[in-house]
C-alpha cells in the first residue's frame, strides 16, 4: 500500500508539474495576427430612371399662334422695361434732390454751430467782466476795511 501511495503521489506531482508547464507554455505564445477579411463585392449602382420627354407647354399651337403669343409677351416685357427705366430715372432725380437738401441742411447746421460758438464766446466774456466788476467794486472795498 505504501508503494501504491508513493506511485499515486508521484503521479499527481508529475501531473501537476506538467500541467503547470503546459499552462506556462500557452501563455508565452505570441498571438497570431488577425485574418484579413475578404473584400465584399461592390453593389451594383442604382440606375437613374430614364427621363421622360418634356411635354410641349402649348400643345396644338401653330407656328403663327406661337409667333403672335411671343410677340405679345415681348411687347409686354418691353413695356415693363420702359416702366422700370422711368422709375429708375425718377428715383435718380429724387436722390439728387435729397442730396441737395442734405447739403443745404449741412450748411445751415454749420452756420448754427458758428453762431452758437460766437454766443458762447460772448457769454464767457460777459461772465469774465462780471467777475472783474464783482471783485473790483464789491470785494475790494470790503478787503480794504
Amino acid at each position: 500500500m505504501k508503494t501504491g501511495l508513493i506511485f499515486g503521489l508521484a503521479a499527481i506531482l508529475l501531473l501537476v508539474g506538467s500541467l503547470h508547464f503546459t499552462l506556462a507554455f500557452e501563455t508565452e505564445q505570441e498571438p497570431e495576427p488577425p485574418q484579413i477579411p475578404e473584400p465584399t463585392p461592390e453593389p451594383e449602382p442604382i440606375r437613374m430612371p430614364d427621363p421622360q420627354p418634356t411635354p410641349d407647354p402649348f400643345p396644338e399651337e401653330t407656328e403663327s399662334e406661337k409667333i403672335q403669343r411671343l410677340t405679345k409677351e415681348n411687347n409686354k416685357l418691353k413695356q415693363q422695361n420702359t416702366n422700370l427705366q422711368e422709375q429708375i430715372s425718377t428715383l435718380k432725380n429724387e436722390k439728387s434732390k435729397l442730396q441737395t437738401k442734405i447739403s443745404e441742411q449741412n450748411d445751415v447746421i454749420q452756420n448754427l454751430k458758428e453762431v452758437t460758438m460766437e454766443q458762447i464766446r460772448v457769454i464767457m466774456e460777459l461772465v469774465n467782466r462780471l467777475k472783474d466788476v464783482l471783485f473790483e467794486k464789491i470785494f475790494s472795498p470790503t478787503i480794504n476795511l
